[in-house]
């Protein structure tokens, strides 16, 4: 396939909908809860990247919870687990996942395919939290990745960079089974990823490395699909929408929505001795994206943005949340008791700390 083509398949595959019937603005207005936490501690000894995540320095780090389905309790628990694990040191973030399956199979070989047309994992990542400017790393059981930057979710009008390459990216995927072998059961594979700060400092203006206590946002996906065996070969069930299944649940079917990923909280305490800090502003951050989806909603429906607090139908705090509209935009601030802003949000999402 060449580079061309692959690019013009890349870009209709980004303006496909997810399956499932997309969310609305107006099904994003209730109170989201707090999404999950993982305290990340520093590596105690070096990590080889080869897949196999039994090196010493891998017990050190706690698992995370077995992912959900990216819809959360609304939908049944997944029928293979999968955990991720994380640590860091001077040069990079780890990550390690494992992930059930009695089948493992990929086809996908060309670096930066569609790989979630394969079975695949994915991380998605925002140091500074803003939601613009993150990075979506997909690989398969073959290690073939995918690496994009993105300059804010797609619903904003954002774009996905294609050509991005992640700077000193190394991953390696170990198949506990045979790969694309349908005549046994495997147990799952696995897959070790070292991202370099230096890679990761295109994300943001976060220094690198982050000190003890600094959170980032941060969330997995793992892509499984319904397979059936044809003539000795893998075939997806026709029809069958992929399954979808996260660390830290999104509540809808789409993972380009950054204000709802989990938080990465980096310790330098010995490992298991430290406890991760809910944000403290968690509440008037869901606000003000509650907020910004009620101004996309108004506008919808009045073909212009509310001009006051009260016209979006939030029961907030009186004279909290801050309104500034245009006929093409507009901004919104959570005040303090004094009335300065202490978070804005603007119509493209970009939540900012002032």
């Amino acid at each position: 396939m060449t580079r061309a083509l692959l690019l013009i398949l890349v870009a209709l595959v980004l303006a496909l909908p997810s399956a499932g019937a997309p969310p609305t603005d107006a099904d994003m207005l209730a109170p989201f809860p707090h999404p999950k936490g993982y305290v990340c501690y520093r590596a105690p000894s070096p990590i080889t990247i080869d897949g196999d995540i039994t090196d010493a320095a891998w017990d050190a780090a706690p698992w995370t919870d077995a992912f959900v389905d990216i819809e959360g309790d609304k939908q049944p628990k997944p029928r293979f687990r999968t955990r991720v694990k994380m640590l860091w040191d001077d040069e990079a973030l780890y990550i390690a996942a494992e992930m059930e399956e009695p089948h493992v199979w990929g086809a996908l070989k060309d670096h930066d395919a569609v790989i979630f047309y394969d079975p695949d994992f994915e991380v998605f990542l925002d140091p500074d939290g803003d939601n613009h400017l993150y990075g979506e790393l997909e690989l398969n059981a073959l290690n073939t990745t995918w690496d994009l930057l993105l300059t804010k979710p797609y619903k904003d009008g954002g774009k996905a960079v294609n050509a991005w390459e992640i700077t000193g990216l190394k991953t390696a995927v170990k198949v506990n089974g045979t790969l694309n072998d349908p005549r046994d059961k495997d147990t799952g594979w696995t897959v070790e990823i070292k991202w370099p700060w230096k890679g990761l400092a295109e994300l943001g203006s976060l220094k690198m490395p982050p000190k003890d206590g600094d959170q980032w946002r941060i969330n997995f996906s793992r892509v499984e699909w319904d397979i059936d065996i044809v003539d000795g070969k893998y075939q997806k069930v026709k029809g069958k929408p992929e399954n979808n299944w996260v660390w830290s649940p999104q509540g809808v079917i789409d993972m380009h929505r950054p204000e709802r990923w989990g938080y990465l909280q980096f310790s330098t305490a010995k490992p298991g001795e430290a406890k991760f800090k809910p944000d403290a502003d968690w509440d008037i951050k869901d606000t003000l994206h509650r907020a910004y989806y009620a101004q996309r909603a108004f506008n919808k429906k009045n073909g212009k943005y509310a001009l006051a607090a009260a016209d979006l139908g939030l029961k907030e705090p009186p004279g909290r949340l801050q309104v500034q509209a245009t006929r093409s935009g507009f901004e919104m601030a959570w005040a303090e008791k004094d009335g300065k802003p202490r978070y804005t949000i603007t119509n493209d999402g970009q939540l900012r700390k002032e």
